[in-house]
Protein backbone atom coordinates (compact mmCIF):
# COMPACT_ATOMS: atom_id res chain seq x y z
CA UNK A 1 0.00 0.00 0.00
CA UNK A 2 1.18 3.33 -1.19
CA UNK A 3 -0.74 5.82 1.36
CA UNK A 4 0.99 7.34 3.89
CA UNK A 5 -0.91 7.18 7.37
CA UNK A 6 0.02 9.37 10.33
CA UNK A 7 -0.76 7.57 13.43
CA UNK A 8 -1.70 9.85 16.74
CA UNK A 9 0.97 10.22 17.74
CA UNK A 10 3.88 13.44 17.27
CA UNK A 11 6.93 12.80 14.58
CA UNK A 12 5.63 9.60 13.61
CA UNK A 13 4.56 8.48 10.24
CA UNK A 14 3.19 5.14 9.15
CA UNK A 15 3.13 3.19 5.40
CA UNK A 16 1.92 -0.10 5.47
CA UNK A 17 3.75 -2.15 2.76
CA UNK A 18 1.96 -5.75 3.36
CA UNK A 19 -1.59 -5.80 5.24
CA UNK A 20 -2.50 -7.92 8.30
CA UNK A 21 -4.92 -10.21 8.84
CA UNK A 22 -7.70 -9.88 11.69
CA UNK A 23 -8.22 -7.11 14.16
CA UNK A 24 -5.96 -4.94 16.02
CA UNK A 25 -4.55 -7.12 19.36
CA UNK A 26 -5.98 -5.83 22.80
CA UNK A 27 -2.89 -5.50 25.00
CA UNK A 28 -2.22 -5.77 28.42
CA UNK A 29 0.93 -5.48 30.97
CA UNK A 30 2.45 -8.46 29.81
CA UNK A 31 1.51 -9.02 26.25
CA UNK A 32 4.31 -10.10 24.01
CA UNK A 33 5.39 -9.20 20.33
CA UNK A 34 7.56 -11.25 18.19
CA UNK A 35 8.77 -9.71 15.47
CA UNK A 36 11.54 -8.59 12.98
CA UNK A 37 12.82 -5.39 12.05
CA UNK A 38 15.31 -3.15 10.07
CA UNK A 39 16.51 0.01 11.16
CA UNK A 40 17.27 2.61 8.07
CA UNK A 41 19.24 5.75 8.04
CA UNK A 42 16.27 8.65 6.35
CA UNK A 43 18.57 8.89 3.11
CA UNK A 44 18.62 8.25 -0.31
CA UNK A 45 20.53 5.04 0.37
CA UNK A 46 18.49 4.21 3.29
CA UNK A 47 21.47 3.19 4.96
CA UNK A 48 20.60 -0.22 7.14
CA UNK A 49 21.51 0.08 10.54
CA UNK A 50 20.31 -3.10 12.12
CA UNK A 51 18.40 -5.91 10.74
CA UNK A 52 16.90 -8.45 12.99
CA UNK A 53 17.55 -11.27 10.38
CA UNK A 54 21.11 -10.22 9.96
CA UNK A 55 21.59 -11.93 13.70
CA UNK A 56 18.81 -14.54 12.66
CA UNK A 57 16.30 -14.27 15.54
CA UNK A 58 13.18 -12.06 16.07
CA UNK A 59 12.89 -9.50 18.65
CA UNK A 60 10.58 -9.75 21.48
CA UNK A 61 9.21 -7.04 23.44
CA UNK A 62 6.98 -7.48 26.72
CA UNK A 63 4.09 -4.65 27.25
CA UNK A 64 4.54 -2.64 30.27
CA UNK A 65 8.25 -3.43 31.02
CA UNK A 66 9.76 -0.04 30.20
CA UNK A 67 11.91 -0.93 26.95
CA UNK A 68 14.05 2.03 26.50
CA UNK A 69 12.74 3.05 23.16
CA UNK A 70 9.29 3.61 24.50
CA UNK A 71 7.38 4.33 20.55
CA UNK A 72 8.10 0.75 19.35
CA UNK A 73 6.02 -0.13 21.96
CA UNK A 74 3.43 2.10 20.13
CA UNK A 75 4.59 1.29 16.52
CA UNK A 76 3.73 -2.28 17.52
CA UNK A 77 0.37 -1.90 18.66
CA UNK A 78 -0.64 -0.02 15.46
CA UNK A 79 -0.14 -3.05 13.78
CA UNK A 80 -2.22 -6.53 12.77
CA UNK A 81 -0.63 -9.95 12.75
CA UNK A 82 1.22 -10.35 9.71
CA UNK A 83 1.01 -7.06 8.80
CA UNK A 84 4.49 -5.08 7.21
CA UNK A 85 5.29 -1.54 7.82
CA UNK A 86 7.44 0.87 7.89
CA UNK A 87 7.21 4.00 10.57
CA UNK A 88 9.00 7.27 9.77
CA UNK A 89 9.95 8.41 13.33
CA UNK A 90 11.58 12.25 13.92
CA UNK A 91 14.60 12.95 16.38
CA UNK A 92 12.13 12.95 19.78
CA UNK A 93 11.62 9.22 19.64
CA UNK A 94 15.14 8.13 18.40
CA UNK A 95 17.73 9.72 20.89
CA UNK A 96 17.99 6.31 22.57
CA UNK A 97 18.21 4.19 20.15
CA UNK A 98 22.11 3.96 19.97
CA UNK A 99 21.83 2.34 23.25
CA UNK A 100 19.44 0.23 22.42
CA UNK A 101 21.40 -1.14 19.62
CA UNK A 102 24.62 -1.63 21.76
CA UNK A 103 22.70 -3.74 23.84
CA UNK A 104 20.80 -5.82 21.03
CA UNK A 105 24.19 -6.25 18.82
CA UNK A 106 25.67 -7.38 22.28
CA UNK A 107 23.07 -10.00 23.13
CA UNK A 108 23.14 -11.42 19.28
CA UNK A 109 27.47 -11.82 19.77
CA UNK A 110 27.06 -13.68 23.30
CA UNK A 111 27.77 -10.33 25.16
CA UNK A 112 26.56 -9.12 28.59
CA UNK A 113 24.40 -5.94 27.21
CA UNK A 114 25.21 -4.20 30.21
CA UNK A 115 29.09 -4.67 30.51
CA UNK A 116 30.53 -1.52 31.49
CA UNK A 117 27.00 0.30 32.42
CA UNK A 118 26.68 2.53 34.94
CA UNK A 119 23.62 2.21 37.10
CA UNK A 120 22.20 5.77 36.14
CA UNK A 121 18.71 6.43 33.70
CA UNK A 122 19.54 5.38 29.43
CA UNK A 123 19.95 9.09 29.06
CA UNK A 124 22.25 9.53 32.08
CA UNK A 125 24.54 6.74 30.24
CA UNK A 126 24.66 7.84 27.32
CA UNK A 127 26.44 10.91 28.22
CA UNK A 128 28.98 8.58 30.17
CA UNK A 129 30.09 6.76 27.03
CA UNK A 130 33.29 7.98 24.68
CA UNK A 131 31.91 5.52 22.53
CA UNK A 132 29.19 2.47 21.55
CA UNK A 133 32.18 -0.09 20.35
CA UNK A 134 30.44 0.40 17.05
CA UNK A 135 31.08 3.22 14.58
CA UNK A 136 27.70 3.42 13.45
CA UNK A 137 26.11 4.08 16.35
CA UNK A 138 29.10 6.49 17.54
CA UNK A 139 27.76 8.89 14.64
CA UNK A 140 24.22 8.56 15.95
CA UNK A 141 25.19 9.93 19.50
CA UNK A 142 26.49 12.54 17.48
CA UNK A 143 24.49 13.71 15.48
CA UNK A 144 20.58 12.38 16.42
CA UNK A 145 18.61 12.15 13.29
CA UNK A 146 14.93 10.81 12.14
CA UNK A 147 15.29 6.91 11.63
CA UNK A 148 12.86 4.54 9.81
CA UNK A 149 11.80 0.96 11.04
CA UNK A 150 10.58 -1.86 9.11
CA UNK A 151 8.79 -4.12 11.13
CA UNK A 152 7.14 -7.72 10.88
CA UNK A 153 4.76 -8.58 13.69
CA UNK A 154 4.86 -12.25 13.72
CA UNK A 155 2.67 -12.97 16.70
CA UNK A 156 1.00 -11.05 20.11
CA UNK A 157 0.51 -13.19 23.17
CA UNK A 158 -1.19 -12.51 26.14
CA UNK A 159 -3.73 -10.16 25.00
CA UNK A 160 -6.81 -9.92 26.67
CA UNK A 161 -8.71 -13.07 27.74
CA UNK A 162 -5.06 -14.98 27.76
CA UNK A 163 -2.64 -15.20 30.03
CA UNK A 164 0.71 -13.90 29.03
CA UNK A 165 3.24 -15.98 27.28
CA UNK A 166 6.47 -16.53 29.67
CA UNK A 167 7.99 -19.14 27.95
CA UNK A 168 10.84 -17.88 24.84
CA UNK A 169 10.51 -19.05 21.68
CA UNK A 170 12.69 -22.16 20.83
CA UNK A 171 15.20 -21.72 17.98
CA UNK A 172 14.01 -24.04 15.99
CA UNK A 173 10.62 -22.61 16.03
CA UNK A 174 11.49 -18.95 15.42
CA UNK A 175 10.14 -17.65 11.75
CA UNK A 176 13.02 -16.75 10.09
CA UNK A 177 12.00 -15.42 6.85
CA UNK A 178 8.53 -13.22 6.21
CA UNK A 179 5.37 -14.86 7.31
CA UNK A 180 3.47 -15.63 4.33
CA UNK A 181 -0.25 -14.26 5.06
CA UNK A 182 -1.59 -14.18 1.42
CA UNK A 183 -0.91 -17.24 -0.81
CA UNK A 184 3.17 -16.88 -1.90
CA UNK A 185 2.28 -15.99 -5.87
CA UNK A 186 -0.12 -13.09 -4.17
CA UNK A 187 2.80 -11.27 -1.94
CA UNK A 188 5.66 -9.60 -3.85
CA UNK A 189 8.45 -9.76 -0.97
CA UNK A 190 10.03 -6.06 -0.95
CA UNK A 191 13.47 -5.40 -1.27
CA UNK A 192 13.91 -4.81 2.39
CA UNK A 193 13.53 -8.59 2.90
CA UNK A 194 15.45 -10.19 0.40
CA UNK A 195 18.74 -11.71 1.07
CA UNK A 196 21.95 -10.62 -0.59
CA UNK A 197 21.21 -13.11 -3.28
CA UNK A 198 18.08 -12.08 -4.08
CA UNK A 199 19.12 -8.25 -3.70
CA UNK A 200 21.47 -8.85 -6.50
CA UNK A 201 19.03 -10.46 -8.73
CA UNK A 202 16.47 -7.72 -7.96
CA UNK A 203 18.57 -4.84 -9.16
CA UNK A 204 18.52 -5.65 -13.06
CA UNK A 205 14.99 -6.13 -13.02
CA UNK A 206 14.42 -2.63 -11.21
CA UNK A 207 16.57 -1.23 -13.19
CA UNK A 208 14.33 -2.92 -16.64
CA UNK A 209 11.21 -2.06 -14.93
CA UNK A 210 12.32 1.84 -14.31
CA UNK A 211 13.52 2.19 -18.21
CA UNK A 212 10.51 0.91 -19.06
CA UNK A 213 8.36 3.58 -16.88
CA UNK A 214 10.71 6.34 -18.32
CA UNK A 215 9.76 5.43 -22.44
CA UNK A 216 5.90 6.15 -20.60
CA UNK A 217 7.32 9.34 -19.42
CA UNK A 218 6.02 8.17 -15.71
CA UNK A 219 9.27 9.56 -14.52
CA UNK A 220 7.79 9.36 -10.33
CA UNK A 221 7.63 5.29 -10.72
CA UNK A 222 11.01 5.25 -12.39
CA UNK A 223 12.76 7.40 -10.43
CA UNK A 224 11.41 5.01 -7.04
CA UNK A 225 12.74 1.81 -9.26
CA UNK A 226 16.33 3.52 -9.79
CA UNK A 227 16.29 4.20 -6.04
CA UNK A 228 14.87 1.04 -4.69
CA UNK A 229 17.95 -0.71 -6.86
CA UNK A 230 20.56 1.52 -5.77
CA UNK A 231 19.14 1.04 -1.64
CA UNK A 232 19.90 -3.31 -2.47
CA UNK A 233 23.02 -2.25 -4.26
CA UNK A 234 24.42 0.18 -1.05
CA UNK A 235 23.25 -2.75 1.24
CA UNK A 236 25.61 -5.84 -0.59
CA UNK A 237 28.75 -2.92 -0.30
CA UNK A 238 27.83 -2.01 3.09
CA UNK A 239 29.28 -5.47 3.59
CA UNK A 240 32.41 -5.22 1.23
CA UNK A 241 35.58 -3.16 2.14
CA UNK A 242 35.34 0.03 0.25
CA UNK A 243 37.09 0.32 -2.73
CA UNK A 244 38.59 -3.29 -3.33
CA UNK A 245 37.41 -5.19 -6.17
CA UNK A 246 33.89 -6.59 -4.86
CA UNK A 247 32.85 -2.85 -3.45
CA UNK A 248 33.69 -1.37 -6.89
CA UNK A 249 31.67 -4.07 -8.99
CA UNK A 250 28.46 -3.06 -7.20
CA UNK A 251 29.57 0.63 -7.27
CA UNK A 252 29.58 0.25 -11.04
CA UNK A 253 26.14 -0.78 -10.72
CA UNK A 254 25.22 2.15 -8.88
CA UNK A 255 26.60 4.79 -11.01
CA UNK A 256 24.21 5.02 -14.16
CA UNK A 257 21.23 4.20 -12.01
CA UNK A 258 22.18 7.30 -9.89
CA UNK A 259 22.00 8.79 -13.54
CA UNK A 260 18.89 7.91 -14.38
CA UNK A 261 17.38 8.95 -10.99
CA UNK A 262 18.82 12.02 -11.52
CA UNK A 263 17.50 12.64 -14.89
CA UNK A 264 14.07 12.04 -13.65
CA UNK A 265 14.38 14.20 -11.31
CA UNK A 266 15.36 16.77 -13.92
CA UNK A 267 12.10 15.79 -15.39
CA UNK A 268 10.51 16.47 -12.47
CA UNK A 269 11.73 19.44 -11.97
CA UNK A 270 14.01 18.63 -8.65
CA UNK A 271 16.75 20.49 -9.39
CA UNK A 272 18.29 20.43 -5.87
CA UNK A 273 17.73 16.85 -5.66
CA UNK A 274 19.89 16.18 -8.61
CA UNK A 275 22.82 19.04 -7.44
CA UNK A 276 23.02 16.70 -4.19
CA UNK A 277 23.30 13.52 -5.61
CA UNK A 278 25.49 14.86 -9.03
CA UNK A 279 27.89 16.58 -6.19
CA UNK A 280 28.14 13.06 -4.07
CA UNK A 281 28.81 11.18 -7.13
CA UNK A 282 31.40 13.55 -8.59
CA UNK A 283 33.33 12.98 -5.10
CA UNK A 284 33.78 9.34 -6.05
CA UNK A 285 33.73 9.98 -9.73
CA UNK A 286 35.20 13.50 -10.66
CA UNK A 287 35.66 12.22 -14.15
CA UNK A 288 32.23 11.20 -15.14
CA UNK A 289 31.25 13.46 -17.73
CA UNK A 290 27.23 12.44 -17.33
CA UNK A 291 27.20 13.37 -13.72
CA UNK A 292 28.05 16.78 -14.92
CA UNK A 293 26.12 17.24 -17.80
CA UNK A 294 23.20 17.09 -15.25
CA UNK A 295 24.39 18.57 -13.07
CA UNK A 296 24.91 21.38 -15.22
CA UNK A 297 21.36 21.54 -16.52
CA UNK A 298 20.08 21.65 -12.46
CA UNK A 299 22.70 24.22 -12.56
CA UNK A 300 21.37 26.60 -15.02
CA UNK A 301 17.65 25.88 -14.16
CA UNK A 302 18.11 27.27 -10.76
CA UNK A 303 20.03 30.14 -12.68
CA UNK A 304 23.61 28.80 -11.48
CA UNK A 305 25.01 30.82 -14.62
CA UNK A 306 28.79 30.57 -13.65
CA UNK A 307 28.59 26.93 -12.15
CA UNK A 308 26.80 25.99 -15.24
CA UNK A 309 29.04 26.88 -17.09
CA UNK A 310 31.88 25.58 -15.34
CA UNK A 311 30.18 21.97 -15.44
CA UNK A 312 29.40 22.28 -19.39
CA UNK A 313 32.93 23.07 -20.06
CA UNK A 314 33.97 20.02 -17.77
CA UNK A 315 31.99 17.84 -19.71
CA UNK A 316 32.89 18.78 -23.48
CA UNK A 317 36.69 18.15 -22.17
CA UNK A 318 36.05 14.90 -20.01
CA UNK A 319 33.98 13.41 -23.59
CA UNK A 320 34.46 15.37 -26.80
CA UNK A 321 31.73 13.61 -28.34
CA UNK A 322 29.44 15.40 -26.06
CA UNK A 323 30.45 18.73 -27.59
CA UNK A 324 27.44 19.34 -29.86
CA UNK A 325 25.46 18.85 -27.16
CA UNK A 326 27.06 20.97 -24.62
CA UNK A 327 27.51 24.08 -27.32
CA UNK A 328 23.59 23.72 -28.24
CA UNK A 329 22.96 23.53 -23.64
CA UNK A 330 25.42 26.97 -23.55
CA UNK A 331 23.73 28.89 -26.48
CA UNK A 332 20.15 28.12 -24.44
CA UNK A 333 21.98 28.85 -21.55
CA UNK A 334 23.21 32.48 -22.93
CA UNK A 335 19.52 33.14 -23.99
CA UNK A 336 17.51 32.17 -20.97
CA UNK A 337 19.90 34.53 -18.86
CA UNK A 338 19.33 37.51 -21.26
CA UNK A 339 16.16 37.58 -20.99
CA UNK A 340 15.87 37.05 -17.29
CA UNK A 341 18.20 40.46 -17.52
CA UNK A 342 16.24 41.88 -19.32
CA UNK A 343 13.11 41.69 -17.23
CA UNK A 344 14.83 42.07 -14.16
CA UNK A 345 15.74 45.61 -15.83
CA UNK A 346 12.15 45.96 -16.26
CA UNK A 347 10.89 45.57 -12.92
CA UNK A 348 13.54 47.47 -10.85
CA UNK A 349 12.68 50.35 -12.89
CA UNK A 350 9.33 49.84 -12.09
CA UNK A 351 10.03 50.11 -8.34
CA UNK A 352 11.68 53.19 -8.63
CA UNK A 353 9.93 55.16 -11.29
CA UNK A 354 7.26 57.97 -9.59
CA UNK A 355 3.84 57.64 -10.42
CA UNK A 356 2.58 60.14 -13.16
CA UNK A 357 1.49 63.35 -11.92
CA UNK A 358 3.31 63.15 -8.68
Amino acid sequence: MEETYLLNVEGVKKKILHGGRGELPKLQDGSKFTFHFQTLKDNFERTVIDDSREAGTPMEIIVGKMFKLEIWETLLSSMRIGEVAEFWCDIIHTGMYALVSRGMRRIAEGRDPLEGQKHRCGMGNMFDYHSTGYADLDELQRTPQPLIFVMELFRVRGTEGRPPERERLPQAAQPLLPVQVEEPSAYKRDTWAMNSEEKLAAVPVLHSEGNRLVLRREFAQAAAKYQEAVICLRNLQAKEKPWEEDWLKLESLVTPLVLNYCQCQLELGEYYEVLEHTTELLQKHNDNAKAYFKRAKAHAAVWNEREAREDFMRVAHLDPSMAAAVKKELKQLGERMRKKHVEDRKRYQGLFQSPQGQ
